[in-house]
């Protein structure tokens, strides 16, 4: 008896569940696609509402003229690419990105280090090496830029032969120095 309204509670919670929820396919605002999601129909209309009071704000209202009244605003366009950009695309758009730079080593001091970059100079001319003091009282000795970590794969195998604990390691570069 007490298994048969245990089961008898778990069914009748299960289908006051699905009675409420319904299906509600909304288009993606970026690319257009189509999201299907499970919600309550009250759910569904308070988003609905929400999202209506929210764009009539952004519509109307803008930066203020010189009298204090709001002038029309109109919403940014955002631009979807349907392609991966080029590296001279992204480049374009910011100098300076995250990529990829050879970690010679790290030393003690200033001195060692630039012994460490005069040795690498002779030994690479067509590598440019910098040295990075922001983690005093040891300095970082870098070289290269490179977009990924693949094209920074030949020179570190390159440089490996010099330098045992050479490594690719994230880091800000100028797009137009990369490789």
């Amino acid at each position: 008896m007490r298994n048969l309204i245990k089961i008898f509670s778990v069914v009748s919670l299960l289908s006051f569940y699905s009675i409420g929820a319904q299906q509600v396919v909304k288009k993606d605002t970026l690319s257009g696609t189509e999201l299907v999601m499970t919600m309550d129909s009250k759910v569904s209309s308070a988003l609905e509402n929400l999202e209506e009071k929210c764009s009539k704000v952004a519509s109307t209202k803008g930066p203020r003229d010189s009298d204090g009244d709001y002038t029309p605003f109109k919403p940014t366009k955002i631009y979807v690419p349907n392609r991966e950009l080029t590296n001279a695309e992204i480049c374009k758009k910011n100098p300076r990105i995250l990529g990829y730079k050879i970690q010679i080593t790290t030393v003690k001091s200033n001195d060692e280090a630039n012994e460490v970059k005069s040795y690498f100079r002779k030994r690479f001319p067509n590598l440019k090496v910098e040295t990075d003091a922001s983690l005093r009282p040891n300095y970082k000795i870098l070289a290269g830029s490179y977009f990924t970590k693949q094209s920074a794969a030949s020179d570190l195998a390159k440089v490996r032969e010099y330098f045992k604990s050479a490594i690719a390691v994230q880091y800000r570069i100028f797009c137009a120095e990369a490789k």
